[in-house]
């Protein structure tokens, strides 16, 4: 059988020849070299019969990698008086490629004034942020949207998940009473 007559829905890996540009044209998926189209991923060819264009469809997802203008999710890992250290474990809804650590600096936290970073989270929270400098492989956040913060706070004493009520964070369980600069939608969602 011809290379290009092959239906869709066949498996094809990087450089696997898909047919000519005479006779197709390339979609995503797919890279032209001296007139030829071939497969730039590992997937699925859908050949467009009608509109004479062949696309290939990748198997495994892309996985994520924090850049400047990206909003990540990550869990606290060390908090001092004017930073917290983030490891980052998703970009957007994908997660990451690798351990990638973010450092969130006081001046960043929030559009008001900030006097510690432990009035911002607390070691173990999960956190949403914005990548503002990718200088060097160091991540350096921001959390001065509304929608940036703290999305699930645990208990500094007990270890339980705080409730907001009001604009403070009370534990359930034992009744402690803490602060932390909370995204708008906390607590919702899954991470």
């Amino acid at each position: 059988m011809h290379p290009t007559k092959k239906i869709s829905g066949q498996f094809v890996v990087p450089g696997e020849r898909l047919g000519v540009i005479e006779e197709f044209t390339p979609g995503p998926g797919t890279y032209v070299e001296q007139g030829t189209i071939y497969s730039k991923n590992t997937g699925f060819t859908l050949r467009d019969m009608l509109n004479k264009r062949v696309s290939v469809y990748p198997v495994t997802h892309a996985v994520g990698v924090p850049r400047t203008g990206s909003t990540v999710i990550g869990q606290v890992l060390d908090t001092q008086s004017k930073t917290v250290t983030l490891r980052i474990l998703k970009v957007g809804k994908r997660p990451v490629s690798g351990f990638f650590t973010g450092i969130l600096h006081i001046s960043d936290a929030s559009p008001s004034y900030v006097q510690t970073m432990f009035d911002v989270c607390k070691t173990g929270d999960i956190m949403r942020a914005n990548v503002v400098s990718d200088k060097n492989r160091m991540y350096h956040l921001s959390t001065a949207e509304e929608t940036s913060g703290v999305i699930y706070a645990f208990c500094s004493q007990c270890g339980h998940m705080l409730s907001l009520r009001r604009m403070a964070m009370r534990c359930t369980n034992c009744g402690k009473v803490e602060k932390r600069k909370t995204a708008s939608d906390y607590g919702e969602g899954t991470v």
